[in-house]
């Protein structure tokens, strides 16, 4: 593990280290390197899943930095089996921290397997851990708004209460794009205002920013703010 850590910092960059402290305030300064992506997942390309540096990095939980969580997420993202990956998120899920490394844990494998994630998704929807819950929502955004569509993944994703601004923003996103790609299904939700009111208003002006969505629509939606 200390290998790997010692390839993080010396991607460090105090620079940008300064510009990610602005992003995730939550996160204390000292605790970012300023490691850039396209680095990090190159980093991870090279390490492979299957060595034993690798093995013991990901199960030593908690990481000291931010860009110890997102090389985590980065190694997560190139498991190739179903059974392996899931573990290894389910595992990681409770120690993430921040939006970032949330919304960029996203594994190929997934993408052919969505299907197996249902009943875990209907398990972190439940979490009392803020991002384990944005992650939920964030998968049935993902992997669930084209073919695998189903009106009941939006009402799970309503039904949801929460003063936490990480996973209402998340809400307001699965709305303004399930708008895009659902009309008919989710605008009644914007039309009862069924959503908090808050996450209501997010949706619609996510919503109108959207290149996706008819301007027609966007007329429409001003009219329900």
């Amino acid at each position: 593990m200390q290998e790997i850590t010692e390839q993080i910092r010396a991607l460090a960059d105090p620079e940008n280290a300064k510009f990610v402290a602005r992003l995730m305030p939550q996160i204390p300064p000292e605790q970012i390197l300023g490691c850039r992506t396209p680095p990090l997942r190159a980093l991870a390309k090279s390490l492979g899943t299957d060595s034993d540096a690798v093995q013991v990095f990901l199960k030593m939980l908690p990481h000291a930095y931010f860009d110890e969580n997102q090389l985590h997420a980065f190694l997560i993202a190139r498991i190739k089996r179903f059974d392996a990956c899931i573990a290894a998120v389910e595992a990681f899920l409770p120690y993430v921290d921040n939006w970032a490394t949330c919304d960029q844990l996203s594994p190929t494998v997934f993408r052919k397997e969505a299907e197996q994630l249902l009943p875990y998704i209907d398990r972190w929807i439940q979490s009392e851990h803020t991002y384990t819950v944005r992650f939920a929502v964030g998968m049935l955004m993902q992997y669930f708004l084209d073919a695998r569509f189903d009106p009941a993944y939006p009402e799970r994703i309503a039904a949801i209460r929460s003063d936490e601004y990480y996973i209402n923003m998340e809400i307001a996103w699965y709305f303004a794009t399930a708008l895009a790609k659902q009309p008919e299904t989710i605008l009644p939700y914007l039309e009862a205002r069924r959503l908090p009111e808050w996450v209501h208003k997010k949706t619609i002006r996510k919503s109108i920013e959207s290149r996706r969505i008819p301007e027609e629509t966007k007329t429409y939606l001003l009219t329900l703010r």
